[in-house]
């Protein structure tokens, strides 16, 4: 659902300057690890060894071969119909013991030690590791689409800016106009994804409509591009009003690592419902003008009473 007139003020002048937002979408490498087996076999030939010929993934327990010695993993056996992909004959049920039991010797690098990820670990205990490695990279947050980029935090600011075209604002404060002619048009539609940059960080305010059981709302919530983490170190506010009316909404922003649609349906952020949208419309209620404004802030520890105060950016 596209908004018909948006308006958009930021409090503080100016865009995310070019030479702040880098054009590399690798991380910077680490360094090699020695010693990373310990069975004396070469890493290309283990890795060769437990990769899956059909899927080429590595391969898990139960490990599977035919009646050659050809290997492949436990689900790609039952996509090739029970018939060994290499020499064609039938696999039966008989698993490798031994290649399994090479994989239990091995310790490895994180798949993302190219990111910057220093970690070795078991074979068997990678995957689970690797699913919530803080290096691995970040989906793009932008809702509008099912957009399937993924980068590091610099890589897909410029992705948002250039590709989604997505407005890019500098300052800890803001200040949005929503203007849509026909609001009882109600779909589950993103209406709009803008960045902030302040603190040296990146935040994702996003505005929207959708059905909430049978009646449609609005939502705004602000999203940290990096993890949930460094995202507690911060807090932010929403306000929306009219008419000697007033809703506030204030919380910490949830990491770009929780997906769009987790955040929205866990209702996580400022929810106005239609008839109060409109009455803060003001005028006939046949049209929808939301003004929403906000603040981000960074919690500080006091390092001599031990309470978290706000550092306001300036």
């Amino acid at each position: 659902m596209e908004m018909e007139n948006i308006e958009c003020v930021s409090s503080t002048d100016g865009g995310i300057e070019d030479e702040e937002i880098h054009h590399h979408h690798q991380f910077s490498s680490a360094k090699t690890h020695s010693n990373i087996i310990s069975s004396g076999i070469a890493p290309t030939s283990v890795h060769e060894l437990l990769e899956c010929p059909v899927c080429t993934n590595s391969m898990y327990p139960p490990i599977h071969q035919c009646h050659n010695g050809h290997t492949l993993c436990s689900t790609c056996k039952t996509r090739v119909h029970n018939r060994c992909p290499t020499c064609r004959q039938e696999l039966g049920d008989i698993r490798c013991l031994a290649l399994e039991k090479v994989a239990e010797s091995l310790e490895l690098p994180c798949k993302y030690f190219s990111l910057g990820c220093p970690e070795i670990f078991p074979y068997y205990s990678k995957l689970k590791h690797e699913a919530l490695c803080n290096f691995r990279p970040y989906n793009c947050p932008y809702a509008g689409s099912e957009c399937s980029v993924t980068g590091d935090i610099p890589y897909l600011v410029t992705h948002l800016r250039d590709d989604h075209k997505v407005d890019m604002h500098t300052g800890c404060t803001f200040n949005h106009r929503y203007v849509k002619s026909n609001p009882r048009e109600v779909e589950n539609a993103t209406w709009m994804l803008t960045v902030f940059h302040c603190f040296g960080q990146y935040f994702c305010l996003h505005f929207e409509a959708f059905q909430l059981g049978m009646a449609p709302v609005y939502m705004a919530f602000l999203r940290f591009m990096g993890d949930e983490s460094e995202a507690r170190n911060y807090s932010y506010s929403l306000e929306v009003g009219a008419n000697g009316r007033k809703l506030i909404w204030e919380g910490t922003p949830r990491s770009v690592r929780d997906s769009h649609r987790k955040v929205r349906d866990s209702h996580d952020g400022l929810i106005i419902q239609r008839n109060m949208a409109l009455f803060f419309s003001g005028g006939d209620r046949k049209e929808l003008k939301l003004r929403v404004t906000g603040r981000i802030w960074k919690e500080q520890q006091n390092p001599e009473g031990g309470v978290c105060i706000p550092n306001l950016c300036s």
